[in-house]
């Protein structure tokens, strides 16, 4: 697990290098094409893959059952990327890098209220100390802005990576339930219908003089293919990564892609640090150790779920009359075991 979380932070990192040379060497300015890119390849992989499977894992059949769901969550997915993408017009790498551990807490509040996740005092500190380094870097962002006369765009593509990060959130929380209680493919090929078509349209719609626009040469295909393969490796692994750990783990640990973007932006693009940059990051280090310093737990209360599964005996259906009895089941949520210990209160 911890290998496949440092591919994942060089991939992010990946991604966030071949936009900003897309955007600022080449202004090739098209985050809709880039991410269409991407949903065509989950495409031809993972949907096709449901398309030949037979019973009810067939593509048809989920469908049916759950076609609208999923189109909702496609949308909330190509808009995330869509919005994040735009902002490197806008804004530095480090800032959008920063800027994008917002979702952290976006995840953290919607794992409270729907999949029931609790968390202990340290780990709301912690949240804290990592909103203040983000409070930190985009003061910093938009002084040295000023000071090189973009003060506003940067300040744009700040709020562009906010917004994404939001949605990023929304997604990743969609993404745990559906890969722990349904399947990676289900989840990976119900992406890549949905966002292969809504993102076409977006594309005919948005993007289709900017397209016409891009002066194409080899470079600039290698780099549209790098950011494509980033994208789907990122896809690919984060199911399994989240599987294992769960999605505010996920982000948390994904922070470390901020470090090598930090040294990217230094040595490729000569960015002007400000101290405020540095001082940010390490702040949203201190925040990160303190999260990670203890585990969070899972509470499944039957007031909440008329039906639930029991993990270590059959499903259990609540009564349609009668004294309703509380009953918590608490899960340790360790990042690096398959099986832990319920213990069950009354």
């Amino acid at each position: 697990v911890k290998e496949m979380k440092i591919v994942l932070s060089l991939l992010i990192c990946g991604i966030g290098l071949t936009s900003k040379y897309l955007s600022e060497d080449f202004h090739a300015n098209t985050p809709v094409f880039q991410s269409f890119l991407n949903y065509i390849l989950l495409f031809l992989v993972y949907t096709t893959t449901l398309a030949v499977r037979q019973g009810e894992e067939n593509l048809l059949a989920i469908l049916k059952r759950r076609w609208w769901k999923y189109m909702i969550l496609g949308i909330i997915d190509i808009e995330a990327n869509y919005l994040v993408v735009k902002a490197y017009q806008y804004t530095t790498l480090t800032s959008v890098q920063l800027l994008d551990c917002f979702v952290i807490p976006v995840v953290i509040l919607l794992s409270w209220f729907f999949l029931l996740v609790r968390y202990k005092a340290v780990h709301f500190i912690g949240i804290v100390v990592c909103i203040l380094g983000m409070g930190c870097m985009a003061g910093a962002d938009v002084l040295v802005g000023r000071q090189q006369g973009a003060g506003e765009n940067k300040l744009i593509g700040d709020l562009l990576v906010l917004g994404g990060a939001t949605l990023y959130g929304i997604s990743n929380v969609c993404e745990e339930y559906i890969v722990r209680n349904l399947s990676r493919v289900e989840f990976l090929g119900m992406i890549g219908l949905f966002g292969s078509f809504f993102s076409g349209i977006q594309l005919a719609i948005m993007e289709h003089k900017e397209l016409l626009k891009v002066p194409w040469d080899w470079q600039i295909g290698l780099l549209y293919v790098g950011f494509s393969a980033c994208m789907f490796g990122l896809y690919s692994f984060m199911p399994v990564v989240i599987k294992k750990t769960s999605a505010t783990a996920v982000n948390l640990s994904l922070l470390t892609a901020d470090l090598y973007s930090l040294f990217c932006g230094l040595f490729l693009f000569h960015y002007k640090f400000s101290g405020l940059y540095l001082l940010s990051f390490f702040t949203i280090l201190v925040g990160l150790v303190l999260y990670s310093s203890t585990s969070t737990y899972v509470a499944q209360d039957p007031r909440v779920y008329k039906q639930f599964r029991n993990p270590s005996g059959p499903v259990v259906d609540l009564p349609a009359t009668g004294q309703l009895e509380p009953s918590v089941t608490y899960t340790s949520l360790g990042q690096e075991t398959e099986e832990e210990p319920h213990v069950r209160v009354a």
